[in-house]
C-alpha cells in the first residue's frame, strides 16, 4: 500500500521512512509529492499546527487518491511568547528559507539573557484517508473516521550561534533539554528517538499498520 507524504521536503520523507522502517512498519510504500501527479497546494492559512497539517492531508488525499499523511511544525520560543511558532517556515518573508529564518531568530533574541532562552520543537501530524478527505463535516471539531492528528514536543534552549551540518531549519539553534549539542550535532537515530517530529511520526505508526492491514 502506499501512503503519501505530503511535503516536498526530501528530508521530511527520509525521517518518515526512517521511523517506520524503525518501528517494523509492513506492506507500506512511503512517496512524497514528487512522486505523484501535481495538483494544487493551497497556501498554509491555518491558526494552528493541526489545522494546517489536516488541510495538507486532506487535499493531497483528495487529489490523489492516496491515504497522505502531513505535518506542521515549528520553533516556539518563550521571550516571543511562543513565535515564530506557525510562521517557524516563512519567518524571514521568504518561505523555506532557512537560513534568512534562522539569523533572523537570532538577531530578534541576542540581548535575551541565558535564562530566558527556553524554546521547544512543536509537531502536529495528521492522516486522512480519501474516504475522509470527501467527508461532509471535515472540518468540525471532533473525531472523524479515516482522519487522525498526533502531536509531539520537544523541549530545549535556544543557542546563540549554529552548531552541527545534520538536520535542517532551526535544528542548529536549538539545544535539547539534558544536551549540550545542537540538534543539528545528533545522529539521525538519537533525532529522531527525541524529536518532536519523531514522537508525532511514531504515534501514527499503529494508524498507518491499520491501514496497510486491512
Amino acid at each position: 500500500m502506499r501512503i503519501l507524504l505530503a511535503t516536498r521536503n526530501a528530508k521530511k520523507l527520509v525521517e518518515l521512512r526512517r521511523i517506520t522502517e524503525a518501528a517494523g512498519l509492513s506492506g507500506v510504500e512511503i512517496v512524497g509529492l514528487a512522486d505523484v501527479p501535481g495538483f494544487p497546494e493551497a497556501p498554509e492559512v491555518g491558526a494552528t499546527f493541526a489545522a494546517n497539517a489536516l488541510a495538507k492531508a486532506r487535499d493531497a488525499a483528495a487529489a490523489t487518491g492516496l491515504p497522505a499523511v502531513a505535518d506542521d511544525s515549528g520553533i516556539t520560543v518563550d521571550a516571543l511568547n511562543g513565535m515564530p511558532g506557525i510562521f517557524s517556515a516563512r519567518w524571514s518573508g521568504r518561505h523555506g528559507d532557512d537560513e534568512a529564518n534562522l539569523q533572523l531568530l537570532l538577531g530578534q533574541t541576542a540581548d535575551v539573557p541565558d535564562e530566558r532562552r527556553g524554546a521547544a520543537f512543536v509537531c502536529a501530524a495528521a492522516l486522512v484517508t480519501p474516504d475522509a478527505a470527501a467527508a461532509p463535516g471535515f472540518d468540525a471539531e471532533g473525531e472523524l473516521p479515516g482522519r487522525t492528528v498526533v502531536h509531539g514536543t520537544w523541549r530545549g534552549t535556544l543557542l546563540r550561534a549554529p552548531r552541527g551540518g545534520n538536520g535542517f531549519g532551526y535544528d542548529p539553534i536549538f539545544a535539547p533539554e539534558g544536551d549540550t549539542r545542537s540538534s543539528a550535532e545528533l545522529s539521525a537515530a538519537e533525532k529522531d528517538a527525541a524529536s518532536h517530529r519523531g514522537i508525532a511520526l511514531r504515534a501514527l505508526v499503529g494508524h498507518l499498520q491499520a491501514l496497510a492491514g486491512a
